[in-house]
């Protein structure tokens, strides 16, 4: 029988090895590298996600990444494009340096990716979805993508062992294959990096059959700028302009127009470039009939089944009867009113897929125990137009092609429900992700990692201007060349190749870019002082006019 004494060292014994261990197993989980999923959807603008605003629809899933992290309002892209930006994602490097400048080029598989290095680190990895260039991704251990493009209905992915086809919606089966990874086929001993890549809400916008039968019924507030004409210059303002540093070396005489030539020339307005068949479901028949003459794409429906055909038909052949009876008394304005209706209903149909299935994966997280140490972040890979200007599509600058959504939760390290305001970018993803691995970045990557200002260190972001350049014309849409920055305050453009104009928008007073005051003289000084910071940005991160000549020259030899 043991004593008192022997009884009280044989407890201080078992407290101590117990304090050991439960040190050693805090400070393991201490060290423990997070896993990452990295969420992804094609084309989804900021305005279409409620965190971010309310009037078009409800997200209650990507909302929850908000509540349980941070919110970004600043977030944008370098190059406002599918492609471009997804290699930029991948490679940390503006596209002038990865060579990925538009969705013709291929991507040059030199490139080091960051999940090249994370799997080099012992990271295993995984993609699903869209990755819309290359057929086989380096750096991943398991993938199943769609080619190109891909297909909402039935679609084709490409995989390890050869093409297959799934049946079924495409953003409920992207879903489906990666819990199906995470269940089965995930190592439990590696951390992961799994890239969850949405084809939704990419165009020509075709909802679920659950989400059709519902949005198809909505309506949506216009847009303030639905019917905007593009004057962007005021008479007042270059009635006191007169010559300063800036204008003299770049040779800038008074505008030829009070209108933006590259907005009024770019060809994706809703009224005059937005497909009836295509993009408003329209059967060819009913345009046919009514004598309108426009470009057809196909039909996007010819990839269901013939029930899920049935079920498509039982609603939009009414939708077509409709428009047949009211097309005969409709104006310009009539027009541009029911196409953008038609537009809103089924690209946010698409996306609450896209909300629901999110929601699958965050509760799959939960249920099995790996938010805790998991980095979930949710994104878009580039912004989209809303009717916003009579617009659809992206490629500008202008703030809601410009702009991207970006949520980020990481419990215990990153407070929930904060927002920042800082400038931050795509190119901002690949270091971010390294440095929560504990994995140093390579020199010639040129983002910066979120971690510090996610974690609110303080003097942690120091940037003050974001870098953006867009290369892809003449070709679809027809949006002119350009580069810029941005600051919180102020940005500037300049469109060139066959033009040769400045934009510059005071970003807190005009948020929704009407009045270029580039020849204000009341913004002289900023002129002057934004253009200064656009020749240092691009020194900074290596562009210059010898690139842009370079670019075009290839471009025009294809």
């Amino acid at each position: 029988m043991l004593n008192y004494k022997t009884l009280l060292f044989s407890l201080g014994i078992a407290v101590a090895l117990f304090s050991c261990k439960n040190q050693e197993t805090e400070k393991k989980t201490e060290t423990k590298r997070p896993n990452i999923v990295f969420m992804m959807s094609d084309d989804h603008a900021y305005q279409a996600i409620s965190a971010y605003n309310d009037k078009l629809i409800n997200t209650p899933n990507i909302d929850r990444l908000a509540q349980e992290g941070a919110l970004f309002n600043n977030a944008s892209v370098t190059n406002s494009i599918c492609a471009p930006s997804r290699a930029v994602i991948l490679t940390g490097k503006h596209s002038h340096l990865n060579g990925k400048i538009d969705n013709l080029s291929k991507f040059d598989t030199t490139n080091v990716t960051f999940p090249q290095i994370l799997q080099d680190a012992g990271y295993q990895t995984a993609m699903f979805g869209k990755l819309h260039f290359g057929n086989n991704p380096k750096g991943f251990d398991e993938f199943k993508i769609l080619p190109g493009q891909g297909s909402y209905y039935n679609p084709r992915f490409i995989t390890k062992d050869g093409d297959t086809v799934i049946d079924g919606y495409v953003t409920d089966i992207i879903t489906d294959l990666t819990i199906h990874w995470l269940e089965k086929e995930r190592d439990k001993e590696k951390p992961f990096l799994l890239m969850y890549l949405h084809k939704a809400p990419h165009r020509a916008w075709l909802p679920a059959e659950r989400h059709y039968k519902e949005f198809t019924k909505k309506e949506f507030p216009l847009p303030e700028t639905l019917f905007d004409d593009y004057t962007r210059i005021h008479p007042e303002d270059l009635e006191a302009s007169s010559p300063d540093a800036a204008s003299k070396k770049y040779n800038l005489d008074q505008p030829k127009s009070r209108k933006s030539t590259a907005a009024k020339t770019a060809e994706m307005n809703i009224l005059t470039h937005m497909v009836l068949t295509n993009d408003n479901k329209l059967k060819d028949s009913t345009v046919k009939k009514l004598g309108i003459k426009e470009r057809y794409l196909g039909d996007p429906t010819n990839r269901m089944s013939k029930e899920q055909k049935a079920a498509w038909d039982k609603v939009y052949d009414p939708i077509n009867k409709e428009f047949e009876e009211k097309y005969p008394e409709m104006d310009d304005k009539d027009l541009m009113k029911w196409k953008y209706q038609r537009y809103m209903q089924d690209y946010l149909g698409t996306i609450a897929s896209v909300d629901e299935n999110v929601g699958r994966v965050l509760d799959y997280l939960d249920d099995n125990n790996l938010s805790e140490n998991t980095i979930v972040v949710y994104t878009s890979d580039q912004g989209f137009y809303l009717g916003e200007h009579g617009w659809f599509d992206k490629r500008f600058m202008y703030e809601e092609s410009f702009r991207t959504p970006l949520l980020i939760k990481w419990p215990n390290r990153i407070e929930a429900g904060i927002t920042k305001e800082e400038m931050v970018q795509n190119l901002d993803f690949a270091q971010t992700f390294l440095d929560a691995a504990g994995v140093n970045a390579p020199d010639e990557m040129q983002g910066e990692s979120l971690l510090p200002l996610l974690k609110g260190e303080k003097d942690a972001w120091d940037r003050d201007a974001v870098y953006y350049h867009y290369y892809e014309y003449p070709a679809e849409h027809a949006v002119k060349r350009h580069y810029g920055i941005a600051t919180k305050e102020y940005k500037i453009m300049h469109f060139y190749y066959d033009v040769d104009e400045w934009e510059l928008y005071d970003r807190k007073n005009d948020p929704q870019e009407l009045h270029n005051v580039f020849y204000d003289p009341d913004y002289a000084e900023v002129r002057e002082m934004m253009i200064k910071k656009l020749e240092e940005t691009r020194k900074k991160y290596k562009d210059s006019e010898e690139l842009d000549k370079q670019f075009i020259k290839v471009y025009n030899d294809k």
